[in-house]
């Protein structure tokens, strides 16, 4: 019987499901039809694994091909489908053995002379690979990617004739990859850069700590941008199951994957002329966004007013869940989104509300009409609001008395504290359910009426209560404290500046 079946992975948002290919060779005028919801590039691969097969000295069967790549409802893109092609049409024609295509999954992209382009998405399919225990045959440019995942069983091949090689038993490929250098957390910016800003260093400490939001108002040059570039320098390193999360959104955008350095949380920081689905990912394709690609770690919004106000409107709902949900008319597709947010804004239109200098001319109407270019709502999810006031001139000149403290020095007290929350409930606070809060948050008598008293003098929404006692267990657990004093939680209220002005 000249059928050959051949298994290879698809592509789903951050899912690599399974899909079977089908070779049937059979008598008739010489044809070659794929069939299952292929898209053009899949489509065009019939001239390259013709190409390649010719050129690699096979025998193209001159008889009627039909390759069905089920299932038949899901969609297939790309040119991963074209080392399973060639091997199917190989093994259904006779030239290579069929029996031991089973426990193996195939992709990569074919030249015209053979050889084995890499693809992206290879971190996924390995996951799913290894699930499936079958051992995976890819091109060598995927594998230190794929190689990631532990266990995994990688074949890393250069071209189609290595793979039929292997499949015969002429010449074993060799699933050992040399291990790539992988950079340790350093970085050319640190926290000691920054002269004075204790009360800023503080916040962001706490911001680290707990992946809280954060929004920093003050003039321009005041260092705001310079505070959130560093903050990268104080978060801890990824863990491998969040490292592998972030690896394989990065492994299916277009930006790829640094390998030597995906164990640091990502930092992102689109432009303020950022379309929405820039921002959350969209295409007739899905693709992930700017708030999926800095998922584990944190997105930064310069410049948060000029941003189009229905691109910061999107961000609402991912704030609250960690994902989105891209929705199209023919598939669907589920990226996780959970990022810590750092904007930065002027407090007006020219920049100086506030400032020293006395600068500022603006009305109090085009202040508030400068401000209410950010939604209440989105307002009320960012845990901590926070004022960056202009340096004095001989802080800038000599730096402080006090000196400063280096991110290293600031990177242990966030590690410390994370690591009590990961003990205490497994996640970071920010993260805590409503009722992990009434578990973990616990407050005395004092602090309830004390709490209950800004929730009336401010207005806050229960939003905004529940933000404030995950912030005050944060700065308790970086005081060491089991318990939220009162102190923790009079600071956790102090960061709600923009609250008061309502």
């Amino acid at each position: 019987m000249s059928l050959a079946v051949v298994y290879s992975r698809g592509r789903t948002g951050i899912e690599a499901p399974l899909v079977t290919v089908e070779v049937h060779v059979s008598n008739g005028l010489p044809a070659l039809n794929i069939v299952g919801l292929p898209e053009a590039a899949v489509k065009e691969s019939k001239d390259r694994v013709r190409g390649a097969l010719i050129n690699s000295h096979f025998e193209f069967p001159f008889q009627r091909i039909t390759i069905n790549l089920a299932p038949a409802d899901l969609p297939k893109e790309g040119g991963r489908f074209d080392l399973a092609i060639a091997l199917g049409i190989l093994a259904a024609s006779g030239q290579i053995p069929k029996d031991k295509l089973a426990e193996y999954e195939c992709i990569g992209e074919l030249s015209l002379g053979g050889e084995l382009r890499p693809i992206p998405g290879a971190l996924p399919v390995a996951i799913h690979c290894r699930n499936a225990s079958r051992r995976l045959i890819l091109p060598v440019g995927c594998a230190h990617e794929a190689a990631l995942i532990n266990d995994a069983q990688l074949i890393p091949a250069e071209n189609l004739l290595q793979v039929c090689a292997h499949l015969t038993g002429q010449c074993l490929i060799s699933s050992s990859i040399a291990s790539l250098d992988r950079e340790a957390s350093s970085f050319d910016i640190d926290f000691a850069d920054v002269h004075g800003q204790f009360h800023v260093k503080r916040a962001f400490e706490i911001a680290a700590a707990g992946a809280h939001n954060i929004l920093l108002l003050g003039p321009p040059g005041t260092g705001k941008s310079m505070l959130a570039a560093r903050l990268p320098t104080i978060l801890p390193e990824l863990t491998e199951q969040q490292a592998q999360e972030t690896a394989a959104i990065a492994s299916i955008s277009d930006q790829g994957l640094d390998v030597s350095r995906w164990r640091q949380p990502p930092f992102r920081a689109p432009h303020h002329t950022a379309s929405a689905a820039a921002l959350v990912g969209g295409g007739s394709n899905p693709k992930p966004g700017e708030i999926s690609l800095s998922h584990h770690g944190a997105l930064f919004l310069d410049e948060l007013p000029e941003f189009d106000r229905k691109v910061l409107e999107v961000l609402r709902e991912p704030l609250e869940t960690g994902h989105i949900t891209i929705s199209r008319a023919n598939r669907q597709a589920d990226f996780p989104a959970r990022f810590q947010l750092i904007a930065a804004m002027n407090p007006c239109p020219c920049g100086y509300l506030g400032d020293a200098s006395g600068r500022c001319r603006c009305t109090s109407e085009q202040v508030a009409r400068y401000r209410n270019r950010i939604s209440g709502p989105l307002l009320d999810r960012i845990d901590m609001h926070l004022e960056v006031p202009r340096v004095p001139v001989e802080v800038l000149r000599k730096g402080s008395k006090e000196g400063e403290e280096s991110s290293l020095d600031i990177r242990k007290r966030v590690i410390a504290a994370r690591l009590i929350a990961f003990n205490r409930q497994g996640k970071t606070n920010s993260e805590l359910y409503a009722k992990e809060v009434k578990a973990f948050c616990e407050l005395t008598e004092a602090g309830h009426m004390l709490l209950e008293q800004a929730l009336e003098k401010l207005g806050l929404s229960h939003r905004a209560y529940h933000r404030i006692l995950k912030l005050a267990r944060t700065i308790a657990d970086l005081a060491d404290a089991k318990t939220i004093e009162i102190t923790h939680l009079s600071e956790a209220i102090s960061y709600r500046k923009l609250d008061r002005t309502r």
